[in-house]
């Protein structure tokens, strides 16, 4: 009897692969990957930073900062805090949202619970945009205030996507006055470092 030919394995798949259809698959690769990083985006943890700033004898005086972090739509929360002598209510304000948002070990979407208006107007209006334009130095040639934690801020700004929400302070909301409690008694309890950013811009 005649010897039947069996199928090869190329026939089975369709025949030889070819250069191109090896092209296709890298490219489909490549646009699975991209799917997935615009998931992982989406998929951003929600997290609400609420903030404050603190300083007795301000300016000048020791001073506070505290951040509460809480995970959106659970209850995982903490509060982060520290202090610094010889400083301003200012920089504590901001340093407060500043450590906030480096404390986040990965880019994160964020709501920023702040009572001073400083820190929310430079952000939400664009000052410190524009601050970092003119290389923070007003029409004067003179460096801007503060300009040391700013060029910090910019940088955890443009790791996270941040909105900032102004509150007033000492109105009754809880979560600012922990953070408030927490900032001044750091501020109080002494040992604190000396504030070389604000005595550095307070020789000029």
């Amino acid at each position: 009897a005649a010897r039947q030919r069996q199928p090869s394995a190329l026939a089975c798949t369709g025949g030889p692969r070819s250069r191109r259809d090896g092209r296709t698959r890298r490219v489909n690769r490549r646009k699975n990957q991209n799917s997935n990083s615009e998931q992982r985006q989406n998929m951003a943890k929600k997290v609400t930073i609420y903030t404050d700033g603190s300083c007795l004898s301000n300016p000048g005086g020791p001073g506070g900062w505290a951040a509460l972090l809480r995970l959106d739509g659970t209850d995982h929360e903490k509060i982060i805090s520290g202090g610094l002598d010889c400083t301003t209510n200012n920089r504590m304000e901001i340093m407060a949202v500043l450590m906030g948002l480096r404390a986040l070990n990965q880019p994160c979407e964020v709501t920023v619970v702040t009572d001073s208006q400083y820190v929310a107007n430079s952000i939400t209006k664009g000052w410190l945009f524009s601050w970092e334009k003119s290389n923070f130095r007003d029409k004067k040639g003179k460096i801007r205030l503060n300009d040391d934690l700013w060029r910090q801020m910019l940088t955890e700004l443009r790791r996270h996507k941040v909105t900032v929400k102004w509150i007033e302070g000492h109105a009754g909301h809880e979560e600012n006055e922990l953070c408030d409690e927490t900032a001044r008694a750091v501020a109080s309890g002494g040992g604190l470092e000396r504030d070389m950013g604000y005595a550095k811009q307070a020789r000029f």
